[in-house]
């Protein structure tokens, strides 16, 4: 950081990484911004029993010296202000809609070979947040395919055989493994926004998801009457019948809501200049 000489400081998890920029910038008497992208607390919570007032704690610590926390959604930012953050700043994510083209129908997969339909898609971390076993519990006639590693991987697989288990894909598998769901599932109840949603919804394929932040916001239920690109409902098997009648193209009208544009203009909008006084060391050509 010393031979970059940085105009702006971004710190982008409260991981390791994260504490030794913090302290770096401390130290040198350096302003910089941070994000809250995941409710770490919950998770510590999930899978160590150490109590949410505890882990909220931490991170107040750990943003309180920013200029600025940037959250995903309103929800996130209206929950974390109940906790005592300050200095929040509303965000958003962005989705690479080439990478993830629209396909107009379920298209056959030569990762997934002959299943029945519907095929009914996890993707994420398979692991105590994500709430991943009320999907893997349903009963959704046709096929499940889950994608993604973690801690809870192995137990499950065991408990689930009948599960279709992708592990780890590259992004161009990926897209062709999201164009070929019927539906694509977010059980989680605790995520701060959940990208692979808009992912999924840049391929065409709806989303059923419980009623909460993230899904919310992702799906557009706080702009209008009703979700758009999938549905929200507190039986998440009736949210999955649901969003097989929901129309491909309004899946994808949806995520072409988040832009990567979007989203970088209001990441630089939020960056502050390293050293208070000094702000046309910021002039971003966007």
């Amino acid at each position: 950081m010393d031979a970059i000489e940085p105009d702006a400081i971004h710190l982008a998890t409260e991981g390791p990484l994260g504490w030794a920029a913090r302290s770096y910038c401390l130290r040198h008497k350096l302003a910089f911004t941070t994000a809250f992208h995941t409710k770490f607390p919950e998770i510590l919570n999930a899978a160590l029993r150490i109590p949410l007032a505890w882990g909220y704690a931490l991170f107040r610590h750990f943003h309180r010296p920013s200029s600025g926390i940037m959250v995903p959604t309103q929800g996130v930012l209206q929950m974390l202000k109940r906790r005592g953050f300050r200095n929040l700043r509303q965000w958003t994510h962005g989705v690479d809609t080439q990478a993830f083209p629209f396909q107009g129908q379920a298209l056959p997969s030569r990762l997934l070979g002959a299943m029945a339909h519907p095929v009914s898609l996890y993707v994420g971390r398979i692991s105590y947040e994500k709430n991943i076993e009320s999907f893997l519990q349903m009963k959704m006639p046709g096929a499940k395919v889950v994608c993604g590693v973690g801690p809870l991987e192995q137990r499950l697989k065991e408990r689930y055989p009948e599960v279709r288990w992708m592990g780890l894909l590259d992004r161009r598998s990926l897209a062709e493994l999201y164009a070929a769901a019927d539906v694509f599932v977010f059980p989680s109840r605790s995520e701060t926004f959940g990208l692979v949603m808009l992912e999924a919804m840049s391929c065409g394929t709806p989303v059923a998801a419980y009623p909460v932040d993230g899904p919310l916001e992702v799906l557009g239920a706080l702009e209008s009457q009703g979700a758009r690109g999938g549905v929200l409902h507190v039986d998440l098997l009736l949210a999955c019948q649901a969003a097989l009648a929901v129309p491909r193209h309004e899946a994808r009208r949806r995520a072409l809501d988040f832009t990567w544009t979007k989203a970088t203009k209001l990441f630089v909008q939020y960056l502050v200049p390293v050293r208070s006084g000094d702000p046309e060391r910021l002039m971003p050509a966007i």
